[in-house]
Protein backbone atom coordinates (compact mmCIF):
# COMPACT_ATOMS: atom_id res chain seq x y z
CA UNK A 1 0.00 0.00 0.00
CA UNK A 2 0.94 3.49 -1.25
CA UNK A 3 1.38 5.58 1.71
CA UNK A 4 0.21 9.91 1.25
CA UNK A 5 3.33 12.11 1.07
CA UNK A 6 3.55 15.88 1.79
CA UNK A 7 0.93 17.73 0.17
CA UNK A 8 1.01 21.33 0.37
CA UNK A 9 -2.24 21.86 -1.50
CA UNK A 10 -3.31 19.90 1.95
CA UNK A 11 -1.82 23.05 4.09
CA UNK A 12 -4.29 24.81 6.95
CA UNK A 13 -3.58 27.56 8.43
CA UNK A 14 -3.92 29.06 11.97
CA UNK A 15 -3.19 32.97 12.56
CA UNK A 16 -2.02 33.61 16.46
CA UNK A 17 -4.32 36.02 18.40
CA UNK A 18 -1.53 37.85 20.00
CA UNK A 19 0.64 38.49 17.50
CA UNK A 20 4.39 40.04 18.38
CA UNK A 21 6.01 43.17 18.26
CA UNK A 22 8.67 43.32 15.64
CA UNK A 23 12.46 43.05 17.09
CA UNK A 24 14.86 45.73 17.64
CA UNK A 25 18.04 44.75 15.15
CA UNK A 26 20.44 46.79 17.18
CA UNK A 27 19.33 44.33 20.15
CA UNK A 28 18.90 40.98 18.25
CA UNK A 29 21.18 38.31 19.33
CA UNK A 30 21.56 35.43 17.02
CA UNK A 31 19.30 32.99 16.93
CA UNK A 32 17.37 34.03 20.44
CA UNK A 33 14.17 35.97 18.48
CA UNK A 34 11.63 33.60 16.89
CA UNK A 35 8.64 34.63 14.35
CA UNK A 36 4.60 34.48 15.12
CA UNK A 37 4.30 30.73 13.81
CA UNK A 38 6.11 27.76 12.32
CA UNK A 39 4.83 24.85 10.55
CA UNK A 40 4.58 21.29 11.81
CA UNK A 41 3.91 17.65 9.31
CA UNK A 42 3.03 14.82 11.22
CA UNK A 43 4.23 10.91 9.67
CA UNK A 44 3.08 7.26 10.58
CA UNK A 45 4.55 4.61 9.11
CA UNK A 46 0.61 3.21 8.68
CA UNK A 47 -0.78 6.40 7.44
CA UNK A 48 1.94 8.54 5.41
CA UNK A 49 2.25 12.22 5.82
CA UNK A 50 -0.62 14.15 7.41
CA UNK A 51 -1.67 17.48 5.92
CA UNK A 52 1.07 19.98 6.70
CA UNK A 53 -0.13 22.96 9.28
CA UNK A 54 0.67 26.37 10.12
CA UNK A 55 -0.15 27.40 13.61
CA UNK A 56 0.93 29.79 15.91
CA UNK A 57 4.97 29.05 17.47
CA UNK A 58 5.17 27.57 20.64
CA UNK A 59 6.12 24.03 22.25
CA UNK A 60 5.84 20.96 20.99
CA UNK A 61 3.78 17.72 21.99
CA UNK A 62 5.78 14.58 21.82
CA UNK A 63 5.90 11.41 24.23
CA UNK A 64 8.92 10.78 26.78
CA UNK A 65 9.91 8.15 25.29
CA UNK A 66 10.29 9.91 21.80
CA UNK A 67 13.14 8.39 19.82
CA UNK A 68 14.22 11.53 19.50
CA UNK A 69 14.81 12.26 23.12
CA UNK A 70 16.43 8.79 23.50
CA UNK A 71 18.32 8.21 20.71
CA UNK A 72 19.07 11.82 19.42
CA UNK A 73 16.74 10.58 15.82
CA UNK A 74 17.29 14.40 14.71
CA UNK A 75 18.44 16.02 11.68
CA UNK A 76 17.81 19.49 10.67
CA UNK A 77 18.81 22.18 8.50
CA UNK A 78 19.81 25.94 8.43
CA UNK A 79 18.24 28.20 5.66
CA UNK A 80 17.35 32.08 4.85
CA UNK A 81 15.18 34.15 3.69
CA UNK A 82 16.25 37.50 2.41
CA UNK A 83 14.33 40.99 1.47
CA UNK A 84 15.02 42.72 -1.87
CA UNK A 85 15.32 46.30 -2.25
CA UNK A 86 11.78 46.09 -3.87
CA UNK A 87 10.47 44.16 -1.10
CA UNK A 88 10.54 40.33 -2.58
CA UNK A 89 11.63 38.10 -0.16
CA UNK A 90 13.89 35.10 -1.55
CA UNK A 91 15.53 31.67 -0.50
CA UNK A 92 18.77 30.79 -1.48
CA UNK A 93 19.26 27.84 -2.80
CA UNK A 94 16.54 26.05 -0.87
CA UNK A 95 16.83 22.96 -2.79
CA UNK A 96 20.36 22.29 -2.23
CA UNK A 97 18.98 22.18 1.67
CA UNK A 98 16.45 20.05 0.84
CA UNK A 99 18.44 17.40 -0.50
CA UNK A 100 20.97 17.39 2.20
CA UNK A 101 18.10 17.07 4.68
CA UNK A 102 16.68 14.01 2.71
CA UNK A 103 20.36 13.04 2.53
CA UNK A 104 20.67 13.30 6.98
CA UNK A 105 17.15 12.03 7.45
CA UNK A 106 18.05 8.46 5.66
CA UNK A 107 21.26 7.83 7.34
CA UNK A 108 18.98 7.84 10.95
CA UNK A 109 16.03 5.97 9.12
CA UNK A 110 13.43 8.86 9.04
CA UNK A 111 11.29 8.59 6.38
CA UNK A 112 10.98 9.71 2.87
CA UNK A 113 9.29 13.17 2.15
CA UNK A 114 9.01 15.19 -1.05
CA UNK A 115 11.07 17.88 -1.17
CA UNK A 116 9.45 19.87 -3.44
CA UNK A 117 6.03 20.08 -1.50
CA UNK A 118 7.58 20.29 2.19
CA UNK A 119 9.75 23.47 0.00
CA UNK A 120 6.67 24.79 -0.46
CA UNK A 121 5.20 24.18 2.40
CA UNK A 122 8.67 26.07 3.79
CA UNK A 123 7.67 29.49 1.44
CA UNK A 124 3.98 29.47 2.93
CA UNK A 125 5.60 30.38 6.38
CA UNK A 126 7.80 32.37 5.41
CA UNK A 127 4.62 34.40 3.82
CA UNK A 128 2.71 34.56 6.82
CA UNK A 129 5.69 35.99 8.92
CA UNK A 130 7.10 37.83 6.15
CA UNK A 131 6.71 41.35 8.12
CA UNK A 132 9.79 39.75 10.59
CA UNK A 133 12.44 39.71 7.47
CA UNK A 134 14.51 42.67 7.86
CA UNK A 135 15.21 45.21 5.23
CA UNK A 136 18.47 45.91 6.23
CA UNK A 137 21.35 45.13 4.28
CA UNK A 138 23.21 41.95 6.64
CA UNK A 139 20.55 40.76 8.32
CA UNK A 140 17.60 37.70 7.20
CA UNK A 141 15.26 35.55 8.07
CA UNK A 142 16.61 32.42 9.50
CA UNK A 143 14.49 29.49 8.54
CA UNK A 144 15.55 26.12 10.98
CA UNK A 145 13.72 22.76 9.74
CA UNK A 146 13.81 20.30 12.04
CA UNK A 147 13.07 16.67 11.33
CA UNK A 148 12.46 14.15 14.48
CA UNK A 149 12.14 10.89 15.59
CA UNK A 150 8.60 10.77 17.78
CA UNK A 151 7.73 7.31 18.17
CA UNK A 152 7.51 6.22 22.18
CA UNK A 153 9.68 3.05 21.31
CA UNK A 154 12.68 1.89 23.83
CA UNK A 155 13.97 -0.63 21.25
CA UNK A 156 17.03 0.36 19.04
CA UNK A 157 15.50 0.07 15.71
CA UNK A 158 14.09 2.43 13.87
CA UNK A 159 11.18 5.46 14.44
CA UNK A 160 7.88 4.55 12.84
CA UNK A 161 6.55 7.86 13.83
CA UNK A 162 8.08 11.19 12.50
CA UNK A 163 7.93 14.84 12.49
CA UNK A 164 8.72 17.75 10.03
CA UNK A 165 8.84 20.98 11.55
CA UNK A 166 9.74 24.45 10.95
CA UNK A 167 10.33 28.09 12.90
CA UNK A 168 12.08 31.53 12.07
CA UNK A 169 14.14 33.47 13.87
CA UNK A 170 15.41 37.56 12.15
CA UNK A 171 18.80 37.46 12.51
CA UNK A 172 22.15 39.67 12.49
CA UNK A 173 25.61 39.17 11.65
CA UNK A 174 26.96 36.00 13.15
CA UNK A 175 30.07 37.45 13.38
CA UNK A 176 30.56 41.03 12.91
CA UNK A 177 34.37 41.23 13.44
CA UNK A 178 37.62 38.57 12.86
CA UNK A 179 37.62 35.42 14.22
CA UNK A 180 40.19 33.34 16.33
CA UNK A 181 40.17 29.71 16.14
CA UNK A 182 41.86 27.28 18.10
CA UNK A 183 43.13 24.22 16.28
CA UNK A 184 41.78 21.20 18.38
CA UNK A 185 44.61 18.29 17.82
CA UNK A 186 43.56 15.74 21.29
CA UNK A 187 39.87 15.39 19.97
CA UNK A 188 37.74 14.65 17.23
CA UNK A 189 34.63 16.05 15.53
CA UNK A 190 34.25 13.56 12.64
CA UNK A 191 36.39 10.55 11.37
CA UNK A 192 36.56 8.05 8.13
CA UNK A 193 33.25 6.13 8.18
CA UNK A 194 31.24 8.55 10.79
CA UNK A 195 28.49 10.83 9.71
CA UNK A 196 30.59 14.04 9.91
CA UNK A 197 29.21 14.77 6.45
CA UNK A 198 25.26 14.37 7.56
CA UNK A 199 23.99 17.42 9.82
CA UNK A 200 22.93 15.34 12.52
CA UNK A 201 21.82 16.54 16.17
CA UNK A 202 24.34 13.95 17.64
CA UNK A 203 27.05 15.74 15.68
CA UNK A 204 26.93 18.60 17.61
CA UNK A 205 26.21 18.03 21.51
CA UNK A 206 29.67 16.70 21.99
CA UNK A 207 31.54 19.55 20.72
CA UNK A 208 29.39 21.50 23.04
CA UNK A 209 32.22 21.40 26.04
CA UNK A 210 35.64 21.70 23.61
CA UNK A 211 33.69 24.42 21.84
CA UNK A 212 32.55 26.26 26.13
CA UNK A 213 36.49 25.14 26.55
CA UNK A 214 38.06 27.19 24.12
CA UNK A 215 35.92 30.29 24.57
CA UNK A 216 36.80 30.48 27.77
CA UNK A 217 40.84 30.76 26.72
CA UNK A 218 39.39 33.54 24.66
CA UNK A 219 39.32 31.79 21.20
CA UNK A 220 35.83 31.72 19.26
CA UNK A 221 35.79 28.26 17.99
CA UNK A 222 37.45 25.39 17.31
CA UNK A 223 39.22 24.32 14.01
CA UNK A 224 38.92 20.49 14.09
CA UNK A 225 42.18 18.74 13.22
CA UNK A 226 42.40 14.82 12.72
CA UNK A 227 44.62 12.21 12.39
CA UNK A 228 48.71 11.94 13.23
CA UNK A 229 49.10 14.51 10.35
CA UNK A 230 46.67 16.85 11.95
CA UNK A 231 44.36 16.98 8.71
CA UNK A 232 42.25 20.17 8.97
CA UNK A 233 39.12 19.80 8.58
CA UNK A 234 36.29 22.54 9.33
CA UNK A 235 35.63 24.78 11.99
CA UNK A 236 32.69 24.07 14.52
CA UNK A 237 30.15 26.00 12.77
CA UNK A 238 31.49 26.97 9.54
CA UNK A 239 33.85 25.48 6.91
CA UNK A 240 37.13 26.64 6.69
CA UNK A 241 38.83 28.02 3.49
CA UNK A 242 42.75 29.47 3.15
CA UNK A 243 44.00 31.39 0.35
CA UNK A 244 47.89 31.12 0.25
CA UNK A 245 50.87 30.99 -2.03
CA UNK A 246 51.06 27.39 -2.33
CA UNK A 247 54.16 25.13 -2.86
CA UNK A 248 54.23 25.64 -6.35
CA UNK A 249 54.47 29.16 -5.98
CA UNK A 250 50.58 29.52 -7.48
CA UNK A 251 47.60 31.67 -6.04
CA UNK A 252 45.70 29.08 -4.35
CA UNK A 253 42.05 29.27 -2.61
CA UNK A 254 41.87 25.43 -0.64
CA UNK A 255 39.20 24.18 1.28
CA UNK A 256 39.27 20.30 2.44
CA UNK A 257 37.57 17.69 0.05
CA UNK A 258 34.65 15.99 0.70
CA UNK A 259 35.57 12.83 2.04
CA UNK A 260 32.93 11.54 4.04
CA UNK A 261 34.02 14.04 6.87
CA UNK A 262 33.02 17.08 6.46
CA UNK A 263 29.94 19.23 6.14
CA UNK A 264 28.16 19.44 2.61
CA UNK A 265 27.73 23.81 3.10
CA UNK A 266 25.93 25.00 0.39
CA UNK A 267 27.77 28.49 1.41
CA UNK A 268 30.89 26.58 0.68
CA UNK A 269 29.44 25.32 -2.65
CA UNK A 270 28.46 28.57 -3.46
CA UNK A 271 31.76 30.34 -2.44
CA UNK A 272 34.10 27.58 -4.89
CA UNK A 273 31.55 28.17 -7.90
CA UNK A 274 31.96 31.46 -7.67
CA UNK A 275 36.12 31.59 -7.55
CA UNK A 276 35.74 29.12 -10.50
CA UNK A 277 33.75 31.08 -12.32
CA UNK A 278 36.40 34.37 -12.00
CA UNK A 279 39.08 32.12 -13.22
CA UNK A 280 41.71 34.67 -11.49
CA UNK A 281 43.68 31.70 -9.21
CA UNK A 282 43.45 27.83 -8.59
CA UNK A 283 40.77 26.96 -6.55
CA UNK A 284 41.74 23.26 -4.49
CA UNK A 285 39.38 20.81 -2.79
CA UNK A 286 42.14 18.75 -1.21
CA UNK A 287 43.59 17.72 1.99
CA UNK A 288 46.10 20.18 3.96
CA UNK A 289 47.39 20.08 7.18
CA UNK A 290 48.00 22.27 10.14
CA UNK A 291 52.20 21.94 9.90
CA UNK A 292 51.44 23.05 6.37
CA UNK A 293 49.24 25.77 6.99
CA UNK A 294 51.56 26.77 9.60
CA UNK A 295 54.78 26.72 7.53
CA UNK A 296 53.21 28.86 5.21
CA UNK A 297 52.04 31.70 8.04
CA UNK A 298 56.10 31.95 9.00
CA UNK A 299 57.07 31.87 5.02
CA UNK A 300 55.03 34.93 4.37
CA UNK A 301 52.49 32.95 2.17
CA UNK A 302 49.34 33.07 4.00
CA UNK A 303 47.48 35.70 2.50
CA UNK A 304 43.81 35.40 3.88
CA UNK A 305 41.89 32.28 5.92
CA UNK A 306 37.88 32.09 6.52
CA UNK A 307 35.21 30.58 7.66
CA UNK A 308 32.14 30.39 5.64
CA UNK A 309 28.24 29.16 6.43
CA UNK A 310 24.56 30.01 6.73
CA UNK A 311 24.87 31.38 10.02
CA UNK A 312 28.29 33.42 9.66
CA UNK A 313 28.11 34.37 5.59
CA UNK A 314 32.05 34.70 5.09
CA UNK A 315 34.15 35.73 8.24
CA UNK A 316 38.04 36.24 8.35
CA UNK A 317 40.26 34.49 10.67
CA UNK A 318 42.77 37.01 12.11
CA UNK A 319 44.34 34.28 14.60
CA UNK A 320 44.84 30.50 14.95
CA UNK A 321 46.13 28.82 17.91
CA UNK A 322 48.06 25.51 17.52
CA UNK A 323 50.19 23.06 19.90
CA UNK A 324 50.12 26.04 22.32
CA UNK A 325 51.59 28.93 19.82
CA UNK A 326 49.37 31.61 18.43
CA UNK A 327 49.77 32.55 14.92
CA UNK A 328 48.87 35.62 13.35
CA UNK A 329 46.62 35.78 9.75
CA UNK A 330 46.61 38.61 7.49
CA UNK A 331 43.30 40.32 7.47
CA UNK A 332 44.03 43.30 5.09
CA UNK A 333 47.77 44.78 5.07
CA UNK A 334 46.48 47.90 3.87
CA UNK A 335 43.63 48.26 6.54
CA UNK A 336 44.37 47.59 10.15
CA UNK A 337 41.07 47.63 11.07
CA UNK A 338 39.58 45.64 8.25
CA UNK A 339 36.94 43.08 9.37
CA UNK A 340 37.55 41.27 6.39
CA UNK A 341 40.22 40.43 4.17
CA UNK A 342 40.53 41.73 0.71
CA UNK A 343 39.30 38.60 -1.19
CA UNK A 344 36.74 37.52 1.62
CA UNK A 345 35.17 40.92 1.01
CA UNK A 346 34.69 40.40 -2.37
CA UNK A 347 33.02 36.88 -1.77
CA UNK A 348 31.14 37.96 0.71
CA UNK A 349 29.93 41.04 -1.33
CA UNK A 350 29.06 38.97 -4.38
CA UNK A 351 27.33 36.57 -2.37
CA UNK A 352 25.09 38.72 -0.49
CA UNK A 353 24.53 40.70 -3.61
CA UNK A 354 22.90 37.54 -4.85
CA UNK A 355 20.78 36.74 -2.15
CA UNK A 356 19.09 40.11 -1.77
CA UNK A 357 18.60 39.95 -5.55
CA UNK A 358 21.06 42.92 -6.51
CA UNK A 359 22.80 40.32 -9.04
CA UNK A 360 20.36 38.16 -10.99
CA UNK A 361 20.74 34.65 -10.47
CA UNK A 362 19.01 31.03 -10.34
CA UNK A 363 20.21 30.88 -6.67
CA UNK A 364 17.86 33.44 -5.42
CA UNK A 365 14.56 31.58 -5.66
CA UNK A 366 11.36 33.66 -4.90
CA UNK A 367 8.94 33.10 -1.89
Amino acid sequence: MTVPNIDASKLTTTLTQTPKALFDKNKMSFGKNFTDHMLCIKYTEENGWEAPEIKPYGPLQIDPAAFVLNYSVETFEGMKAFRAEDSTINLFRPEKNMQRLATSSQRIMLPEFDQEQFLQCIKELVKVDQRFVPDEYGYSLYVRPNFIGTEPNLNLTYSREAMLYVYLSPVGPYFPRTVKLYANSKLVRAWPGGVGNFKLGGNYAPALKPAMDVVAKGYDQILWLLGDDHYVTEVGTMNFFIFWINDDGEKELVTAPLDGIILPGVTRDSLLSLARQWGEFKVSERKITMPEVVRAIEDGRMLEAFGAGTACVVCSVSEVCYEDNEYTIPVDPSNPDAVFGPLTRRLRNELLDIQYAKTPSSWAVPV
